[in-house]
């Protein structure tokens, strides 16, 4: 869907981004991750057509983005970090008015809009003043808006800046939701534990180079060598830890009354014939999980190894 080739991007002497190469396929939800003044936002805009590059290629749904601005900007929905509504607007108006900017008749305009503002729980908002909603229903209405024209790509650029926890926790289910339904989504931010929860892939940035990129499980096997698998289990414990020892993948870290933590390098399917065999053998399996911060721990790792570089 997204294709980047040797992007550059240079403001007088400073290289912003710094020969940028990544592809994003169809239906991935993609994670930038990057400390602030990573580069996030500036390629974002070049890919979105806000900026030009000093040089290499963006195509997009394989149609080149730099020779074709205008019809680009039709296969992509943007929601900036600072996102602008218009105060005087109710929030059916605000809809009306953007949807207008894409030449779509008023009937077309009010029937995408009901569809979106219930996708992002707004319905009941639509006679509202946009100056009176919350910080986290402004955000929503505006991934409403970007998405009004049916957009191919659809980018975030920090989305949960400044919203609260129970706001965060309403967009990352609105996100994945539109990842259900077949859509290309690239976010980024730096706030890792969000994006693991969310994201399938990511690519990391640092002073402008995207350091490293791919799927996340695959990344954690290639830098860390192993990720980490906290199991619960209420019985069986003694068979569940046999179960492990036999596993040639898994290697045990530590072993509490009902918590079982193991280093592995096993592939989604491979865990889950895990627990499968554990249930199958009586084991009273509660629950189980990666363990939080894992993410953190790789982005440390990735640019510790570019600073020794």
């Amino acid at each position: 869907m997204l294709q980047i080739d040797h992007l550059y991007k240079s403001f007088g002497a400073f290289q912003a981004v710094s020969d940028l190469t990544l592809h994003i396929p169809e239906g991935e939800l993609f994670g930038f991750v990057g400390p602030n003044g990573a580069g996030k936002t500036t390629t974002i805009c070049m890919v979105c057509g806000l900026t030009l590059p000093s040089a290499g290629n963006i195509s997009i749904g394989g149609m080149d983005a730099l020779k074709n601005r205008k019809e680009i900007r039709r296969k992509i929905g943007y929601v900036p970090d600072f996102f602008g509504v218009y105060d005087n607007l109710k929030v059916k108006e605000y809809m009306d008015f953007y949807g207008s900017m894409y030449q779509m008749s008023s009937r077309e305009i009010a029937k995408i809009s009901d569809d979106l503002l219930d996708l992002v729980n707004l319905s009941d908002k639509k006679e509202v003043f946009v100056d009176t909603l919350s910080r986290g229903m402004k955000q929503r209405l505006c991934v409403a808006r970007a998405l009004i024209h049916n957009p191919a790509l659809l980018i975030l650029d920090e989305p949960n800046s400044g919203l609260d926890p129970r706001a965060r926790v309403e967009m990352k289910e609105l996100l994945l939701n539109l990842k259900s339904m077949g859509k290309t989504i690239v976010i980024s931010s730096h706030i890792l534990s969000e994006l693991s929860e969310m994201c399938s892939s990511i690519g990391i940035m640092d002073h402008g180079r995207l350091v490293a990129s791919g799927p996340i499980d695959e990344m954690m096997e290639s830098v860390l060598g192993s990720s980490e698998l906290i199991i619960t289990v209420d019985e069986g414990r003694e068979t569940a830890l046999r179960i492990v020892k036999e596993s040639a993948k898994a290697r045990m870290n530590s072993v509490g009354e009902h918590e079982i933590r193991i280093s592995h390098t096993m592939t989604k399917s491979e865990i889950a014939k895990l627990i499968g065999t554990m249930i199958a053998q009586d084991v009273v399996v509660t629950g189980f999980h990666k363990q939080e911060g894992n993410l953190e721990t790789l982005f440390m790792r990735v640019t510790e190894k570019e600073e020794d570089a």
